[in-house]
């Protein structure tokens, strides 16, 4: 399906690259707040300074095309690497902090970074890798601040062959709930694209501030707002890790407009006791993404008068493809928006034809906002990307009025008696409920139905009973989808970065 409702892009499509896009702003504002940093303040001024010099160290071990890594706390440095990246044609890897040492190795192994650059965190972990891999070049954070003092700025058109629009510029290695994780290999024009999408779905400008409390190892972190912020000339305020009350004490004392959450986030900050009492006026609206997201949540935003809009994508699309604007978040509860402004967007079925309105299809994503390729990795891009279409793995259906709503995980499908059961929509009858600390509805084979749903668990005690919890579902779902067991576990298995492994539940039934 084409997209009808396309935005006027400020942001030319060719002859674009992310470090003239912000930094044209030292020029014009070099005094105004780019960044700032557990009290630190980075002008645009000073971030252009910074990024030139940097752009001169990494040509000391870094050429065009080479990859180096960053694994660190969130902190402005990764914004002027990225930045220098840009200007040297090089590639930036983010490297998750909540992985396993082991899985570190993996993804250096399998990208092979000249240079990773760490934050003290992280000292002995970075140093213990580079030991098993020849030719790595350590350097911290500190040091690269120092490093470059001394080093002439590396100016923007210097050079014969200078970057451009289409080069590569991050890789981000997905979860991986299943086997390996992929590299997924964003180029100038993804984040192009995924800027232009940014700005229309939060109605973004120069005057905007916005807070960042999510790992910008993650696309979510990085992208949906604080690099279409600096492109915009906008401030970003940075938390290394989020904590509630401090999110709260900042949004207010420094006029906060806009925030991007996940649930867990956002329902740690609602149950706060200050949620209730601080100043929430400079806030034009919160994002949410990363999962379904419970009606319940949505609605404790909404009665502070405050826009609760959801944004849909994948890492491989960079991350925007669907979002909610603030004008019409009230009356779309639940769903999670229009396509966005610069892509396109399909529903597409097991026969590869798209589904009618109102039918549940794959989401299909086609723009410049996609991934170029999986590094290192040919078998799985031309599994994931069919004609230039990115197959998401998520499970959507289209109303009459082009709202989409989010049914489930493509993998996650029971299929019982011939009937698609998605286990999301089951996840929602349970959503909140007071006997259960957390829980997951999978599918379990079956000799007569091929497949049952299944809860798997946790209880608030040995008392509940799972005839109890089973009951909530009468009168809610159709019979056939009605979970068919219930079994009580200690906790539920997570990978690295919290997300929970349904491979690894399967094997508990």
């Amino acid at each position: 399906m084409a997209n009808t409702r396309r935005a006027q892009a400020e942001l030319p499509r060719d002859g674009w690259r992310l470090d003239r896009a912000v930094l044209i702003h030292a020029d014009t504002c070099p005094d105004k707040r780019a960044l700032e940093f557990e009290n630190q303040v980075i002008t645009y001024g000073d971030l252009a300074n910074r990024v030139a010099r940097t752009a001169t160290l990494l040509t000391t071990r870094v050429g065009r095309g080479d990859r180096f890594a960053v694994y660190s706390m969130n902190h402005p440095e990764i914004f002027v690497l990225l930045l220098a990246a840009s200007r040297i044609g090089a590639i930036m890897m983010l490297i998750n902090w909540r992985l396993t040492p082991a899985e570190v190795t993996y993804q250096i192994q399998d990208c092979q970074p000249k240079w990773v650059f760490f934050s003290s965190d992280f000292e002995n972990t970075a140093r213990a890798i580079a030991n098993n891999i020849s030719g790595l070049a350590l350097m911290t954070v500190d040091e690269i601040m120092i490093a470059r003092e001394g080093l002439r700025p590396l100016e923007d058109n210097e050079g014969q062959d200078a970057p451009d629009t289409n080069e590569d510029i991050l890789i981000v290695y997905t979860s991986g709930t299943t086997g390996r994780p992929k590299g997924a290999v964003l180029s100038q024009r993804a984040l192009r694209s995924n800027a232009v999408m940014s700005h229309d779905a939060f109605d973004m400008n120069s005057d905007d501030i916005v807070l960042n409390v999510l790992p910008l190892f993650h696309v979510g972190g990085l992208n949906i707002q604080p690099l279409p912020a600096l492109i915009l000339g906008a401030s970003v305020v940075i938390h290394s890790t989020f904590n509630p009350e401090n999110v709260l004490a900042t949004i207010y004392n420094s006029a906060i407009t806009q925030i991007t959450t996940v649930p867990t986030i956002l329902g740690a900050l609602l149950i706060h006791p200050k949620w209730a009492t601080t100043n929430l006026r400079s806030m034009r609206m919160v994002a949410i993404g990363s999962t379904d997201v419970p009606v319940t949540i949505i609605k404790a935003v909404h009665m502070r008068g405050i826009p609760l809009i959801q944004i849909y994508g994948a890492t491989e699309t960079s991350p925007t493809a669907i979002y909610q604007r603030a004008n019409f978040a009230f009356n779309s509860v639940g769903s999670i928006g229009r396509v966005g402004c610069d892509c396109d967007v399909r529903l597409v079925g097991p026969d590869g034809h798209d589904v009618p309105e109102g039918h549940v299809g794959e989401i299909w994503v086609k723009g410049d906002n996609i991934l170029t390729h999986y590094w290192n990795n040919e078998a799985a891009s031309c599994q994931a990307i069919t004609e230039g279409w990115f197959h998401t793995g998520d499970l959507a259906r289209r109303d009459a009025k082009g709202l989409f709503w989010f049914a489930d995980r493509l993998k996650h499908v029971i299929i019982s008696g011939g009937e698609n059961i998605y286990p999301a929509e089951l996840e929602r009858v349970l959503a909140g409920h007071p006997d259960l600390i957390e829980f997951a509805i999978i599918g379990r084979d079956d000799e007569r139905w091929g497949q049952v749903p299944v809860v798997v668990a946790v209880r608030v005690s040995s008392d509940v009973e799972a005839a109890h919890i089973l009951d909530v579902f009468n009168g809610e779902v159709a019979r056939f989808k009605q979970p068919k067991d219930l079994i009580f576990v200690d906790a539920l298995p997570r990978n690295a970065i919290g997300k929970i492994v349904i491979d690894e539940i399967k094997k508990l039934l």
